[in-house]
């Protein structure tokens, strides 16, 4: 049986893709933070909290096959306004745990294991307000590449999925917001936005074997979204509350 770890599995996206690993015969171990359920607490901005997550589960279930690491967080301020701990905070989250997630999981995932992280349609495609979101994202996906060329010689494989709108805990309170939904979908050329389901079939196939040959990829799941124009948050936002 594979065992595969996911990091943030307790909502939201991770929760769908933990579901879908399950069902596909994965144990699945949920890392996620004190208080939301998980099976086991994890703070990925903390390395003893990182490495100590990984350390358990091989002294558990002797060796793992996979990593999903879907942590994340967001903020939403111009550059020129920008709270300098807010940005260390996003970036903390998504690209420092990103690495101390691919740090301590690389180091003890069976040869021929996949790693997985989630990127964003942000790493690709700006968006006002999101300047620390966006860097992060962008970063997570050099990093996803360096460590695939690393951990090749293994057999290991390192990928990321960069999802578009999805509704979760992270995005939902923004589309309550007038006129901000409307503007995603309008520049998303499927005309809706995506299920959590969908990312966590997505995952799943970078963890399969018909995924074998396939690392330091970024697979884009959007709807076409790349293709237009990212919605202008903060001016539909300072609009809605003129």
């Amino acid at each position: 049986m594979r065992v595969t770890v996911v990091i943030g599995g307790a909502s939201g996206i991770g929760a769908a893709t933990a579901q879908s690993l399950a069902g596909a015969g994965h144990r699945v171990v949920i890392g996620d933070l004190p208080g939301t359920g998980a099976e086991v607490d994890v703070d990925v901005t903390d390395e003893a909290s990182v490495e100590a997550l990984f350390e358990r589960v091989v002294a558990e279930h002797g060796s793992f096959t996979g990593v999903v690491n879907c942590a994340g967080v967001s903020t939403l301020s111009r550059v020129v306004d920008h709270d300098a701990a807010e940005w260390r905070r996003v970036v903390d989250v998504c690209l420092t745990g990103a690495f101390l997630v691919l740090k301590h999981g690389g180091r003890r995932v069976a040869d021929g294991g996949s790693l997985v992280s989630l990127s964003s349609l942000n790493a690709r495609q700006p968006g006002t307000g999101l300047a620390a979101y966006c860097a992060a994202k962008a970063g997570l996906v050099a990093l996803t590449e360096v460590t695939a060329l690393e951990l090749g010689s293994r057999g290991v494989r390192v990928n990321a999925v960069a999802p578009g709108l999805v509704v979760t805990p992270l995005t939902a309170p923004a589309m309550d917001i007038a006129g901000i939904r409307e503007d995603y979908l309008e520049n998303t050329p499927l005309g809706r936005s995506g299920e959590p389901s969908e990312i966590g079939a997505a995952v799943r196939f970078l963890l399969s074997d018909d995924a074998a040959w396939i690392t330091g990829e970024v697979l884009a799941i959007n709807g076409g979204a790349h293709l237009k124009r990212y919605p202008d948050l903060v001016g539909l936002i300072e609009k809605a509350f003129a």
